[in-house]
């Protein structure tokens, strides 16, 4: 199992709409549990537990895969974390070593 965080300036009902948008399109999972503070998908590539808890201006954001931190599914979910904006005005989006990436970083 590997584990990911991010803090973000989103709300954690934000961050689970961007997750119920992203997740199933970019690794072809579904969700199969939600609450109000998280939600888990599941799939071919395997399944990740996603939960978002507001502390101050802040929302940390966790995800837990079941596979090994070399896998698809934990790549995307490196991508989708670092796709949720870290302040207020933060556009969020790719990294540096993404396809598509202009400049190069």
């Amino acid at each position: 199992m590997a584990g990911y965080a991010r803090k973000t300036a989103l709300g954690p009902v934000e961050v689970l709409l961007r997750a119920e948008e992203m997740l199933p399109a970019i690794i072809g999972v579904g969700r199969s549990r939600k609450s109000s503070h998280g939600a888990t998908y599941s799939g071919r590539e395997g399944t990740v537990v996603l939960t978002a808890h507001r502390h101050g201006p802040f929302t940390d954001v966790t995800a837990q895969t079941d596979r090994l931190g070399t896998s698809r599914m934990d790549y995307e979910i490196q991508r989708f974390l670092n796709h949720l904006p870290y302040e207020y005005g933060d556009a969020g989006g790719q990294g540096s070593g993404d396809p598509g990436r202009q400049g190069g970083g």
